[in-house]
């Protein structure tokens, strides 16, 4: 018995009757298993080690000007993928697949944000993170190759937002700890931008999830796993999710979609319909690599993937390139 296996059989040893078990997960094209680590072991590495999770460090959480300790959608996945460990072990459900399917659940987010992902939606009729996040571990990564990860953590990506859930409780795990992750982090990046300040959110949030960022997650991560245990699904209390809707209604009129915000959302808006109009019309302007896949994909879709993929400060200096005057400074 080798190394994978040995943590084959412990997951039907140690885990819930409710974990997905990794030596039932099935790939697209099988392959041949490794002796040490598990399928979605596998999974979890080939996403760290994919070149659209390196892209995340350079998007757009929330706020595109920020400083150094403000969140990017790289700690987001991290945080993500940590809460999610949490309540996975907490639940005795399987920690590999639910942090695989945390780290791959934003590979597929645009440059800017949201604001880049309505922008997106606008300009191709229908846009979705979600559903390209999908694309990219299945069809855009290595090359066009795909990452041939496990459906248990297909399905996890594509479903942790929308109206179907995961089939996994994993990935229904994942679905709650990224709100979970974006509510608390994103309330403290606001207060360091100085868009709140203590005591603005509804005293409810304050009451049932706690006053700090650290006790919020607490909060709602134990009322997780309190609200699940034993059953064969993934829960919250009520008290702690009616708090966690007004928390969330809170941020999306005061942060999200606030006017102070505004400008930047435009000037996303601008610079995404400039590239995708540019390279639309000057489609042999694309790198080779996105180039070749026009007959297998179509000229709009693969414009799509071109600059969905792209990262904030690479978007932006493309559109430099391409639409400003090489001015340089005057010397007297």
């Amino acid at each position: 018995m080798n190394v994978r296996e040995r943590s084959e059989a412990l997951e039907y040893e140690f885990l819930s009757e409710f974990a997905a078990k990794s030596r039932e997960a099935r790939r697209k094209e099988p392959m041949e298993e490794c002796p040490f680590r598990t399928k979605f072991q596998r999974d979890r590495d080939r996403i760290l080690h994919s070149k659209s999770f390196r892209r995340l460090k350079h998007k757009t959480q929330v706020y595109i000007v920020a400083g150094d300790h403000y969140r990017t959608r790289m700690t987001h996945s991290l945080e993500v993928s940590q809460i999610s460990r949490t309540i996975a072990r907490g639940l005795r459900l399987n920690e590999d697949l639910a942090e695989a399917i945390a780290l791959g659940h934003d590979v597929g987010h645009t440059p800017f944000g949201h604001a880049g992902e309505a922008a997106m939606a606008e300009l191709t009729g229908h846009f979705a993170h979600n559903e390209q996040s999908l694309r990219v571990v299945e069809f855009l990564e290595k090359g066009g190759k795909g990452l041939n990860l496990t459906r248990e953590v297909k399905d996890g990506i594509v479903n942790h937002t929308g109206k179907h859930l995961p089939k996994t409780l994993e990935g229904r795990i994942v679905r709650t700890a990224d709100r979970i992750a974006y509510l608390a982090h994103d309330y403290d990046d606001s207060l360091r931008a100085g868009l709140l300040k203590p005591g603005d959110l509804p005293q409810v949030v304050y009451e049932r999830l706690g006053t700090d960022t650290s006790h919020m997650i607490t909060s709602m991560v134990a009322d997780m796993i309190t609200a699940s245990a034993g059953k064969d699904d993934i829960l919250q209390g009520a008290a702690c999710k009616e708090a966690m809707d007004v928390f969330r209604s809170f941020m999306f009129e005061h942060i999200y979609r606030s006017d102070v915000l505004a400008h930047e959302r435009r000037q996303a808006t601008f610079v995404l319909r400039e590239l995708y109009g540019y390279f639309l019309s000057h489609f042999d302007a694309l790198p080779q690599e996105f180039a070749a896949r026009e007959a297998c994909w179509g000229r709009q879709q693969t414009v799509t993937d071109y600059v969905a993929g792209l990262t904030d400060s690479y978007a932006v200096q493309l559109f430099n390139e391409i639409f400003m005057p090489p001015v340089g400074l005057m010397v007297h």
